[in-house]
């Protein structure tokens, strides 16, 4: 509020002090006589009272809320206070000027007065068309940065939701398959809790997180599709192709691990003979790529559950358009890729 203060007094001097020069300036080209300490007495008086008079009025524009009205209402509003205004203006240093005009005989023309009340109510309108432009404009951009603010914060808000769903679901599979291997293969039942431990961990890691690295994200891939293996044994065959060059590369927490969760429940799980999961990182000229396929045949997406759209959505709301998903059917294999504009 105080800069707004100081930029309006500044505009107001040097919007008055400008237009007492120029009229100076007129005066000494039309004839280089008149420039007499009468003639700068006679605009300093103008000067001052039209910054007083039109900073009164300003006071009224805030006092009645002027401000925050539309444009049809707010136009004669405007007519008829810049007619006061220009009328004090006039009034005022007419006075002035009566007082100490050093003329023998001294006159009040009404024409004058008149001419000058139409001349400073122009004076004036312009007045109210920088000031009330420079305020809609100031608004206009100020909820403009509202807007912005609000939308991102429903952004984290859904982005945050949307994180919120994506926490593995295996959780009882994955106990149940381990309770199976306690007493038959006890340090293999070992290895697949410290992987379990190790997957809830970063899940609720990455939960707190907007970017991680495709090098941690992985590792929770890796973690997860381990203890898959306990489940599916022989009937899922895991690959990884992987660019390490790549592997600092910053993208959204859960998006392989949520395309590996899917390829796993519509994929795999509904082979009586099982399949493939391939996840490949690889980087082209202008882009990076996350693919992963399985076996299986694509249906509709509806029947891909909720972590197809949330994926879509997630990328949409921190990448806006410069991340791509797809997912599509070549030959027996579903295909699942994310890219990434650099």
């Amino acid at each position: 509020m105080k800069s707004n203060n100081y930029l309006y007094i500044g505009a107001q001097l040097f919007g008055w002090v400008f237009y007492a020069l120029f009229v100076v300036l007129a005066s000494y080209v039309d004839d280089p006589n008149k420039i007499t300490l009468i003639l700068f007495f006679h605009i300093f008086s103008f000067v001052f009272f039209s910054f007083l008079f039109t900073h009164l009025m300003r006071l009224f524009f805030f006092k009645w809320n002027w401000l925050e009205m539309k444009l049809p209402p707010l136009l004669p509003r405007i007519l008829i206070s810049s007619l006061i205004c220009a009328i004090c203006i006039s009034i005022s240093t007419e006075i002035i000027s009566f007082t100490i005009d050093i003329e023998d005989e001294k006159s009040i023309s009404i024409l004058k007065i008149f001419l000058e009340i139409l001349a400073n109510s122009v004076l004036i309108l312009f007045w109210n068309a920088l000031y009330f432009t420079y305020h809609f404009f100031s608004k206009s951009r100020k909820q403009e940065i509202n807007n912005l603010s609000l939308e991102a914060s429903r952004n984290e808000i859904e982005l945050k939701n949307l994180r919120s769903q994506l926490n593995p679901h295996f959780l009882f599979n994955s106990l149940n398959s381990i309770r199976a291997l306690i007493e038959t293969e006890p340090s293999k039942a070992k290895n697949s809790v410290t992987a379990l431990s190790n997957l809830l961990r970063k899940s609720l890691q990455f939960g707190k997180l907007n970017l991680v690295t495709i090098e941690d994200e992985l590792e929770m891939v890796s973690n997860y599709l381990d203890l898959e293996k306990i489940r599916f044994e022989e009937r899922l065959q895991i690959n990884f192709d992987l660019n390490n060059d790549i592997s600092s590369f910053m993208i959204p927490p859960f998006s392989i691990q949520m395309l590996v969760e899917n390829a796993i429940k519509h994929g795999i799980s509904t082979l009586i003979e099982g399949g493939f999961i391939s996840v490949k990182t690889e980087k082209k000229e202008n882009s990076i790529l996350i693919i992963v396929e399985n076996s299986g045949f694509l249906k509709t997406e509806i029947d891909l559950g909720i972590g197809i759209e949330n994926t879509r959505r997630r990328l949409d709301l921190q990448y806006k358009g410069t991340a791509n998903f797809e997912i599509y059917q070549k030959d027996n294999k579903v295909i699942s890729s994310i890219t990434f504009k650099l």
